[in-house]
């Protein structure tokens, strides 16, 4: 896989590449991005690919910013550890939702009747825990499942604890681990299995597939789960307002999404039909979607960004599901 990737580089930016003069008024910079993002590269052949694949990102952003400060977009981008690597890397290593039938058992969420709130915001209720780092794994789904099911333990009084995404990345065999899955895949794991669910102390992160473990405590199960009727936002908004954070996935693999610094964001190029990423939806403003990454707190607003509300915005309503506990 890493050959594969790599090759994917030389294939795409051409050997020139290689021999290319960068920018000396950005050497300050570029150092400065190796030492905080812990970059190292296997030889300077590398080194000089992985700079030029930043000087041109660097560009993209700078004049999008530009762009930005005078109205056109709603949303800054900014630099951070994605800077070295091409779309398809992100999109092989990082995004890990897989196509399925999307409510397929049946079970689709029916809204109860009546007005929501007109904002939501889970986090200042202790529903949500911490942002995480997936890292070079495409373990969003597990991340994004751990997150709703966190929820449904605060919501039915329970205390809030970290739950194991390794414990679904190892054990949920429907999925292919790091290569993706589905968190409605999860969630049916979680609700049959003996075992239910462990904690993250219990069973940590390892960034890789292992063997599943069964040796482990339980710390939570559930019934099942239901799906949100594709592409329905006002059932999105009410079933986090009557059940807690929910699961979705969206068409992350634009340049903008993976730079995404503050703001409003949508990109007309997004591809509702083309879901790659899983995140989790934590609440709501009258024009925003509050999503939680899993990419860590340097990315975006400290782990989480704001999505336009009202315009299924890269396909952020087409895979809604949570558990029922």
């Amino acid at each position: 896989m890493k050959l594969l990737l790599w090759g994917n580089v030389l294939l795409l930016l051409g050997s020139v590449v290689v021999q290319a003069t960068h920018n000396p008024a950005l050497d300050t910079a570029w150092k400065d991005w190796k030492s905080t993002h812990q970059k190292q590269y296997s030889d300077l052949d590398e080194e000089s690919i992985r700079r030029s694949i930043w000087e041109k990102n660097m560009l993209m952003i700078e004049a999008h910013n530009q762009e930005y400060e005078l109205g056109i977009h709603t949303y800054e981008l900014g630099m951070n550890h994605l800077g070295d690597m091409i779309k398809e890397e992100v999109v092989e290593r990082m995004m890990g939702f897989r196509p399925g039938v999307h409510g397929e058992h049946n079970n689709t969420f029916v809204p109860e009747s009546g007005p929501v709130p007109c904002k939501i915001d889970y986090r200042r209720c202790g529903y949500v825990t911490s942002v995480k780092k997936q890292g070079n794994c495409g373990a969003c789904w597990a991340f994004s499942a751990v997150g709703a099911l966190e929820g449904q333990l605060r919501r039915i009084g329970k205390e809030l604890v970290d739950l194991s995404p390794q414990n679904l990345l190892d054990c949920v065999e429907k999925s292919r681990g790091c290569q993706g899955g589905r968190m409605e895949y999860a969630f049916d794991y979680v609700a049959h299995s003996k075992k239910g669910i462990t904690n993250e102390t219990t069973y940590p992160y390892k960034e890789m597939l292992g063997m599943c473990r069964r040796d482990v405590p339980k710390a939570m199960s559930c019934k099942g789960f239901m799906t949100i009727p594709p592409g329905d936002e006002d059932s999105l908004a009410k079933a986090l307002a009557q059940s807690g954070p929910i699961s979705v996935a969206l068409d992350a693999s634009q340049r903008t999404f993976r730079f995404y610094k503050k703001g409003t964001y949508s990109d007309y190029y997004c591809r509702p039909d083309k879901l790659t990423h899983a995140l989790l939806v934590v609440g709501y403003t009258r024009r925003e979607w509050i999503v939680k990454n899993s990419w860590g707190q340097n990315w975006g607003v400290k782990g989480y960004i704001y999505i336009q509300r009202g315009q299924n915005v890269c396909g952020i309503a087409n895979a809604a599901s949570f558990p029922i506990v």
